[in-house]
């Protein structure tokens, strides 16, 4: 039998807003949305004070003023998060990162190295992460990740916030479970069951196999032998490439103002190079986005001879198209940058008569660039920026 863990960090944006700020642990902070919009993530204070998630910050900073308000730094947590999936990588080659705070790790076997029951081993992993990346986390253990998910759910509600389903707890958790909090099911699933009678998840097991495979197909059929306790999904410990990486923001102003735009337009394409180096890529496709103060979106892309992950060079085919779509006499409220038909570099072709010293100069470069970034802080350096009016 399989053992599956889904460790699963808690209140993650908080969380990491107190790693480097101790000040806010113990008090009800808040993290916003992209331009302080609403609340995102809440401590645990904060939850208890009612402030809900998606509250819009306006009424919330009025409701609740003895809250602490924080604008969210995605960079930061992106790093706390490798931070947390490496440690995992630690104790079993098989983890599959499964969101930027969600990871499932395979702990087949790993008692026996450990010298731990599995309940044990989940405890000590969780003592580790909060004493080396300080994050607290929970983890549900079980023999499928459908379980293990049900399994995390529980343990966030535990003190000891590990929490194991178990093939003896496995009916009595079903027949607890309401068919909307099974992980994988959304509203248009949990319509069509609750008109079916299926309730909860000890009714959707009990359901045979033609009838889900008629109403719901493959999905159902692989829920209900997942919930069962018999593994269809295994943890995939192989990192998929993103499709694409995109950038984008809302200006803190409306503006015509091309500079302006220029200058968040440059923002964004550091950032995307910056990331998509760190996954080891280059694009072939470079896309530019402008959207108007209505909330029109004017698109524009060209598909290169070569890929690259080179800012300048990216910068200077964003401009080009950023020229195409920009028009003096409209307000926009937005830009941003789309890199697509990602390659992995180990997967690059040379061509016989490309001009292979100029793009190894370039990939140096970028070297510098990130490696500066590594030592100094992110965006120490700038490129390519242009003077506002």
């Amino acid at each position: 039998m399989k053992v599956i863990a889904l460790v699963d960090c808690d209140s993650f944006f908080v969380s990491c807003e107190q790693k480097v700020n101790p000040d806010l642990k113990g008090k009800p902070v808040c993290v916003l949305s992209n331009k302080d919009g609403c609340v995102i993530s809440r401590s645990k204070e904060a939850k208890l004070m009612g402030i809900r998630m998606g509250h819009p910050y306006f009424l919330a900073k009025d409701e609740f003023p003895d809250a602490i308000y924080v604008s969210a730094h995605h960079e930061l947590y992106a790093e706390v998060s490798a931070e947390v999936m490496n440690l995992l990588r630690e104790f079993s080659p098989k983890v599959q990162v499964y969101s930027v705070d969600e990871a499932f790790i395979d702990l087949t076997g790993l008692k026996r190295l450990y010298q731990k029951n599995y309940l044990e081993l989940a405890q000590y992993i969780r003592e580790q992460i909060k004493e080396r990346v300080d994050i607290p986390v929970s983890i549900g253990l079980s023999s499928t990740k459908t379980l293990a998910k049900l399994a995390s759910d529980k343990a966030k509600k535990s003190e000891e916030g590990v929490y194991l389903i178990g093939v003896k707890k496995i009916n009595t958790v079903l027949e607890h479970t309401r068919i909307e909090e099974i992980w994988g099911i959304g509203r248009k699933l949990t319509v069509l069951f609750k008109k079916s009678g299926i309730l909860t998840a000890a009714h959707l097991v009990s359901k045979d196999d033609y009838w889900l495979d008629k109403n719901t197909g493959i999905h159902g059929l692989e829920m209900k032998h997942e919930l069962l306790g018999e593994m269809v999904s295994p943890v995939v410990d192989e990192e998929k490439l993103p499709k694409s990486i995109q950038k984008t923001s809302a200006f803190g102003i409306f503006t015509s103002d091309l500079n302006f735009i220029k200058n968040q337009l440059n923002y964004h394409i550091h950032s995307a190079c910056r990331k998509l180096r760190k996954i080891d890529c280059k694009a072939f496709v470079i896309g530019v986005m402008l959207r108007t103060k209505d909330f029109k979106v004017h698109y524009e892309k060209q598909v290169l001879s070569s890929p690259t992950s080179f800012e300048l060079e990216i910068s200077d085919i964003a401009f080009f198209l950023l020229e195409k779509i920009y028009n003096p006499a409209i307000v926009y409220r937005s830009t941003g940058i789309i890199l697509d038909g990602l390659r992995s570099n180990s997967e690059e072709q040379l061509f016989l008569f490309s001009d292979t010293s100029a793009q190894l100069k370039k990939d140096k470069l970028s070297k510098c660039f990130d490696k500066l970034e590594s030592k100094f802080g992110k965006d120490i350096i700038q490129i390519g920026f242009v003077k506002e009016k």
